[in-house]
């Protein structure tokens, strides 16, 4: 089976046969290659006639962007600031 789904940059995929979520940084028409990214961060190069013959599906945008840099506690995300006061934004 391949796809006829084209490859775009910035959408997200699934493959039919593990359900692994990628999605698109670079598609280079000159070495007719693209730049996957799989959402545990793993980057894969595919040729044009390689892109053809997956069995993937267009998916959703993961909910949480946790699965590509290995965040495993809710504190480690960075997003709230506890330990900053006002002095330490007037500081060189």
């Amino acid at each position: 089976m391949t796809t006829d789904i084209e490859p775009t940059v910035g959408n997200w995929y699934i493959t039919l046969d593990n359900f692994q979520r990628f999605t698109i940084n670079a598609i280079n028409e000159y070495d007719k290659t693209i730049e996957i990214q799989f959402f545990d961060g793993n980057i894969e190069e595919l040729g044009f006639a390689e892109w053809e013959e997956l069995e993937i599906s267009l998916s959703a945008e993961p909910e949480s962007w946790a699965g590509a840099i290995d965040i495993v506690e809710i504190d480690d995300f960075g997003t709230e600031v506890t330990d900053t006061t006002i002095e330490d934004w007037n500081e060189a």
